[in-house]
């Protein structure tokens, strides 16, 4: 099983979608959940809270070069 890293924390599932459309572009595979900090919020609705841009551990270097970080 491949290990996950989290590799940018976003504001909203909007970014989240944008983000992780580039990182795809790129050829890395990519998802997005809500955080911790976010659930619960909005009565249980992803919209507008904290999402975490989740990638393979072997893909979090590149993905965070891409991304900026």
């Amino acid at each position: 099983m491949d290990e996950l890293s989290v590799v940018r924390v976003v504001p909203n599932q909007t970014e989240a979608e944008i983000l992780c459309g580039l990182l795809r572009q790129a050829g890395i595979t990519c998802m997005y959940r809500v955080t911790n900090h976010g659930a619960g919020a909005a009565d249980g609705l992803a919209v507008g809270v904290p999402q975490e841009i989740i990638v393979r551990e072997e893909d979090a270097p590149a993905a965070r070069e891409l991304l900026g970080d």
